[in-house]
């Protein structure tokens, strides 16, 4: 694989979703600064990637996060399997996040655009749809993924050109009115909404499962990575401007799981909006298949070393791990019935900022072997760890019980993992 084919690898995998869900939720919150929160989203992404690319070009093992902390800490049962159940939840909340996405956007245009039930019967039907698929058997897609990825970019940066050119508001009104938002909004709030955002830009590191399959990793894995997020970060603000030029913040407010869909409608059409839902459901689509296939195989290895439960770890003839899909799938439709798009966007975003803070403290551990800046590790260490406070914060000041509940999966997560890492050390000592 070459560096285009890399870039679209991550860029794929980051805009899968996110950037369709966090518009309305970003916009209700912090209004015409979105843009701004979306630029240092895409820097605290910068922060946790820094680690990944030293770790990566390192090791250079396609099973990344999980392989890391397992090399780096071969003895440290409990710290690798707390990152291996951290991932996999993480991995669980982002494909509930895709799958809530595609439903919303799937029936933006019909009588149940509104109906949360028919969205979450929706979002379990495409979850059961893309894990039948990868229990049937599908190859890797290759240069038609790559079609996908690009074609899906292309359709939005055209969206959102046509957005801001037929919207009501023009470059200094927006201005003001981006400045009116700045005295009424706290640093804070911007902060809070920039750490929400993370979620958006996970999926870069899915550049480091393909270093066996490309040239030069040493070079490749770093110009992809960091490309692909600053092409992301260009992106997600062009996508933001179209919006907040051509929609009522009281629209994205108002219709925030489908916002672009319901805003592209009344400033330039019909087909505005059936491009806006086509590009929805193909970015969703890709991303939903993408992580079932990836992440399925990654429970099934952690549970080979017995750090989940062994029936996950079975395959069947073809070497698919069904059990695993098959819990991946049940999971994330558990979540979509538990908690609505903001719960599913602050704990896939507390998820990924926290495994992405374990990897830069894993950096900082070998950094003389990986030849990390020390100055640049800690950073990425205070940055991630701020981020993840500050949706706590959020959450205990605005919705304590929320906070409870993303408290108490993180806790349950833990103790299996500590049970699971105690049980691998007896059988080691009985062997």
């Amino acid at each position: 694989m070459g560096l285009i084919e890399l870039i679209a690898i991550a860029v794929g995998g980051m805009v899968g979703g996110g950037i369709f869900s966090i518009l309305g939720v970003s916009a209700s919150m912090i209004g015409f600064l979105t843009p701004v929160a979306i630029i240092i989203g895409g820097f605290i992404a910068m922060l946790a990637a820094y680690s990944y690319v030293k770790l990566g070009v390192y090791y250079k093992d396609e099973g990344a996060t999980y392989s890391f902390v397992k090399r780096t800490f071969p003895h440290k049962h409990i710290a690798t399997a707390t990152i291996g159940w951290y991932v996999i939840f993480g991995y669980i909340s982002t494909l509930s996040l895709y799958a809530y996405t595609f439903a919303s956007y799937a029936i933006s245009d019909s009588a149940y655009a509104d109906n949360v039930w028919v969205r979450k019967a929706v979002a379990w039907g495409i979850i059961a749809v893309f894990t039948l698929i990868n229990l049937w058997s599908v190859k890797g897609m290759g240069k038609i993924e790559d079609l996908m990825v690009y074609t899906k970019l292309i359709i939005l940066f055209v969206i959102s050109i046509l957005l801001m050119q037929h919207g009501q508001t023009n470059f200094s009104s927006f201005v003001d009115q981006m400045l009116k938002d700045a005295e009424n909004a706290r640093l804070l709030h911007i902060l809070i909404v920039a750490s929400i955002t993370f979620v958006a830009y996970e999926g870069f590191q899915l550049v480091i499962n393909a270093v066996n399959e490309m040239t030069n990793p040493e070079k490749n894995i770093p110009r992809a990575i960091y490309g692909a997020i600053i092409l992301v970060i260009v992106i997600y603000v062009v996508i933001a401007l179209g919006a907040l030029f051509a929609i009522p913040i009281e629209n994205l407010v108002r219709d925030k799981e489908y916002a672009l869909a319901a805003g592209a409608s009344e400033a330039i059409g019909q087909i505005g909006k059936n491009l806006v839902i086509f590009s929805a459901v193909l970015a969703t689509s890709s991303a939903i298949s993408g992580t079932v296939f990836g992440s399925s195989r990654q429970m099934a290895v952690i549970a080979e070393d017995k750090l989940m439960p062994g029936y996950l770890a079975k395959r069947n003839r073809q070497n698919i791990p069904a059990n695993a899909l098959i819990t991946m799938a049940l999971l994330a439709s558990l979540l979509i019935l538990i908690g609505g798009l903001q719960l599913i966007l602050e704990f896939g975003s507390i998820t990924f900022l926290l495994v992405s803070l374990l990897m830069a403290a894993t950096n900082f551990k070998i950094r003389e072997k990986t030849r990390s800046s020390k100055p640049a590790t800690l950073l990425a260490i205070i940055g991630l760890l701020t981020g993840a406070v500050l949706i706590l914060y959020y959450e205990f000041t605005n919705k304590w019980e929320q906070m409870v509940f993303i408290l108490a999966i993180y806790a349950i997560l833990s103790v299996a993992a500590y049970l699971f890492a105690k049980r691998k050390h007896r059988l080691e000592s009985q062997n």
